[in-house]
Formats: structure tokens, C-alpha cells, sequence
């Protein structure tokens, strides 16, 4: 499949890219926190749900992930005496920027949409119930070493390729893209199939991460389903 590079940056790949046995979708955190009434809410957030409905009718294989936040979570600005959301603080692990309380464990807000429509969806990763330790990717949490296992169950099955679609592009999505390539899978993002939160600048940085790690920019016209 030819890749050209486009002046805008990150790596666009040719039209028509072709599901096989070997592509799995991720579609990442598609929860009700992060949708329009959420504590959490990514702008237009919502316009992701009917692009990962059509597009996930061409997948066999789908993982879709949920932040599961233990109450009082250390990633939540009200857990941290005087500091507001999108501070930033140190932690251990590096800088972590506080959020909103959101995606407590069995909340409502916790819950995936349900205007999503996979049910051929296999497995729910659950991620960030550590109270300690932040996890936006669906591979590795914040400290960069304690694993979900994902990897090893998509290798094991075989999986190569792997399209990520979902909230938010700059963060949960990015990250997991950037934990993907490091595992070795072919990766791909879905424009149009996430929303940013772009914070600081955040939103521009991620695409440039990315694409300096290899990681393919698509629509989801790209996709043949």
C-alpha cells in the first residue's frame, strides 16, 4: 500500500485500505463522561458514535476500552488540595495533568454509550482503576511499565493492524496509538471517527507524535467496509 506524506504532516494512507482477519478496531472510551452532559465532555464528542458504528460493521474483530477510575482517583483535581482541572502536577511517573472527576468505577457516567452498535465487540479493557496511577492508553498506564495485557492477547490472536477511533484524539487515543506502534502493530488513526479535548496545545502535539512514530492518519473513507 503506497503512503505519501502529505505537507500537512502526519502520514496519510491511499484510499481504499482493505479489512482482513488480521485488522482489529479499538474503539477507545466512548463513554457517557465524555459526551455532551458528561463532567467530561469532548467537544462534539458525540459525532463520533455514528462513524464508529459504520465502519466497526467491517470489523470481525473489536476491542473497545472504558476509563474506570477508582472515587477520589489521583488524576482528579479534586483530589489535590487548591488545584483546579487542567493543572498540571508531578507525580512519580512525570506530569500529570488533573481532570474533572470522571468515569467512576459503575457510575453512569462510566458507562459506554449506548448509542453504540458492535456486538461483535470481544473484549472490554478496562483502564486508570489503579487510584495511583493515571492510564490513558489501552496498552500501558502512565508509569510506562504496568501493562493491560492487550498486547498479548492481540498477538495471540494473530492481530497485526489495528485502527483506533474514539475520545479523546490527544490523549486516550494518542497514547494508545504511540503504546501500538511500540508494540509492533501496523497503526492507524481514524480522523473523523475522534475528537480532541486540545489543551495547551495538546491537540497538535499528538499528531506530530504520532506521526513521528509511524502511525498512519486515515478517514474513514479510507476504509473499505
Amino acid at each position: 500500500m503506497a503512503i505519501t506524506n502529505l505537507v500537512s504532516g502526519p502520514l496519510r494512507a491511499a484510499a481504499s485500505i482493505k479489512i482482513d482477519d488480521s485488522s482489529a478496531l479499538l474503539v477507545i472510551d466512548v463513554q457517557n463522561c465524555f459526551l455532551p452532559g458528561g463532567s467530561l465532555a469532548v467537544k462534539d464528542g458525540e459525532q463520533v458514535v455514528p462513524v464508529i458504528n459504520r465502519i466497526a460493521k467491517g470489523f470481525a474483530n473489536v476491542v473497545m476500552t472504558q476509563d474506570w477510575h477508582t472515587a477520589g482517583h489521583v488524576s482528579f483535581a479534586s483530589s489535590h488540595a487548591g488545584k483546579k482541572p487542567f493543572e498540571t502536577i508531578d507525580l512519580p511517573y512525570g506530569k500529570q495533568v488533573l481532570w474533572p472527576d470522571h468515569c467512576v468505577q459503575g457510575t453512569e457516567g462510566a458507562a459506554l454509550s449506548k448509542d453504540l452498535s458492535i456486538p461483535q465487540a470481544e473484549l472490554v479493557v478496562r483502564k486508570g482503576f489503579h487510584k495511583d496511577v493515571d492510564s490513558y492508553s489501552a496498552f500501558t498506564e502512565a508509569d510506562g511499565k504496568t501493562t493491560t495485557g492487550l498486547a498479548a492477547y492481540l498477538k495471540a490472536r494473530k492481530l497485526q493492524r489495528l485502527f483506533v477511533a474514539g475520545l479523546a484524539t490527544d490523549f486516550c487515543v494518542a497514547w494508545t496509538a504511540l503504546d501500538a506502534r511500540k508494540a509492533g502493530f501496523e497503526t492507524y488513526v481514524i480522523e473523523d471517527a475522534c475528537r480532541g479535548i486540545d489543551t495547551q496545545g495538546s491537540l497538535a502535539k499528538a499528531w506530530a507524535d504520532m506521526a513521528k512514530a509511524g502511525v498512519k492518519r486515515i478517514q474513514s473513507g479510507d476504509i473499505a467496509v
